[in-house]
């Protein structure tokens, strides 16, 4: 490793743990694919609509005997 670099990492291991973790974060994203924030924008907002229903109480909620029970009489 370069002068350079272990004077970064011995600042680097002076901040705090979610400092760090953003600076990693930030690093990867230099080496990631360009689309990999748009990607993960869009895992949030899928598992986000999947979630809301169910928050706003807008799904029917079945007891997990009756799903089992669909799925032998192959209903699912």
């Amino acid at each position: 490793m370069s002068p350079q670099a272990h004077e970064i990492l011995a600042q680097v291991l002076t901040l705090s743990p979610p400092a760090k973790a953003e600076l990693a974060d930030r690093i990867l994203d230099i080496f990631a694919p360009p689309d990999r924030k748009a990607i993960g924008e869009r895992r949030a907002t899928t598992a986000e609509n999947r979630i809301d229903p169910g928050d706003r109480r807008d799904v029917a909620a079945g007891s997990a005997l009756d799903v089992s029970a669909r799925i032998e009489r192959n209903e699912a």
